[in-house]
């Protein structure tokens, strides 16, 4: 359990100097107009659709596997909007680790479930809250913390200025957060009633694993995980679904819990949750990370890999 991330003299030695300089570049950002913010956000990631190919290869293939009825057309143009999402999440989180509550409060649209939290609460349980790695998920939950703060399970960086930056920014709208292997820790947050982030879908590789549907890859290597912390007694499992509209206001949806979960059927259970998982991306596909390669492993260990 992490509640603080204290500031080491060290940070000030030239190993980090660029950090420094690209964290300065972020805060500076954070300041300018939203508008504008999303508009340099959206430059960026066409530079990153210009420049970094391999990054576009990885959203081309997860797109046209996920979506194999859709135009190539609209495929590309899917592709070219989700980079520039990807841009505008990284300015996002600048926004949420540096922005007043008020300015939150400006972009603010709608969150819709809340009452879902209360039941499960009262009942004496805590929340477990399945939420896709969508692009502006830092400022879903700085939104998000404004009614509940939560506690986030997370893999901490190897920059140890930048899990300075991330885990101090994080607290801005979590209690603490939870290293990815304190099982423990996470099991005691639910325990102890408290809203618990789990985002289950990412490759975490063979081990504690289904091969199960998502979209229309019909074998995707998703985590038990999250049945691990659904089978506590302690618990209820909800999801979320977030987007930004046009206008660049954020609205978030609690989805109700998932009856009799998990029951036992390991696939049919991990299939329940790809399926919240693709209700969430389906709100707004484009600001989705589809530059995670989401399918490299396969249930035949030497199957060619979809991303050469």
């Amino acid at each position: 359990m992490v509640n603080n991330s204290p500031f080491k003299w060290s940070f000030l030695g030239p190993r980090y100097w660029f950090t420094w300089f690209g964290v300065f570049i972020l805060y500076i950002i954070s300041w300018l107009p939203q508008k504008l913010q999303l508009a340099l956000g959206r430059l960026l990631g066409r530079l990153v659709h210009r420049f970094m190919k391999s990054r576009r290869h990885i959203a081309e293939v997860n797109i046209k596997r996920c979506f194999p009825d859709m135009p190539a057309a609209e495929q590309q143009a899917l592709v070219l909007s989700n980079l520039e999402n990807t841009g505008i999440g990284m300015i996002e989180t600048a926004m949420s680790w540096w922005w007043p509550d008020w300015r939150v409060k400006k972009v603010y649209g709608s969150v819709k479930g809340l009452e879902y939290f209360e039941q499960i609460q009262q009942s004496g349980k805590g929340i477990l809250m399945i939420v896709p790695h969508i692009l502006h998920l830092e400022m879903a939950s700085r939104i998000m913390g404004l009614h509940y703060q939560g506690i986030g399970f997370y893999r901490p960086h190897n920059n140890p200025l930048m899990e300075y930056f991330i885990t101090n920014g994080r607290l801005r709208s979590n209690e603490f957060v939870v290293g990815k292997r304190d099982v423990k820790g996470l099991l005691k947050a639910l325990k102890n009633k408290k809203l618990c982030y789990y985002l289950p879908d990412q490759d975490y590789g063979r081990q504690r694993c289904e091969f199960a549907p998502f979209f229309a890859v019909k074998d995707t290597a998703t985590t038990t995980g999250t049945l691990l912390f659904s089978a506590s007694k302690h618990c209820e499992t909800v999801s979320l679904i977030s987007r930004r509209d046009e206008q660049g206001k954020y609205h978030l949806e609690v989805r109700p819990m998932l009856e009799n979960f998990p029951s036992g059927d390991n696939l049919a259970d991990v299939t329940r949750v790809n399926q919240r998982i693709e209700e969430a991306i389906n709100a707004a596909p484009e600001q989705y990370m589809w530059v995670h390669r989401r399918f490299k492993t396969r249930p035949d260990e030497n199957a060619p890999s979809y991303y050469k």
